[in-house]
């Protein structure tokens, strides 16, 4: 139990951002699965929209710290080489 004024500020913070960060890590993992999908039915228009998505809230959600820079980087790499296998 925080006992100081200043580690009770931390306590509710990390609450905060420990809800902001899970939702963000789930949004990521539905986004994946989705685009994976996507891919998977070899529709290559509709898996171009569904795979620039995902990048996008891949990138957002490494640049608000939710996830690491290089699994971000590494997920959206892996997800794009499907795409481009697809043709």
């Amino acid at each position: 139990m925080a006992n100081h004024p200043s580690a009770e500020k931390r306590n509710r913070q990390r609450i905060v951002t420990t809800l902001r960060n899970r939702s963000a890590t789930s949004a990521v993992r539905t986004a994946v699965r989705n685009a994976r999908k996507a891919i998977a039915e070899g529709d290559r228009k509709a898996a171009e929209l569904v795979v620039a998505a995902t990048a996008k809230l891949v990138a957002k959600a490494a640049g608000k710290g939710a996830i690491r820079v290089q699994t971000a980087s590494r997920t959206i790499s892996r997800i794009q080489i499907a795409l481009n296998k697809l043709a």
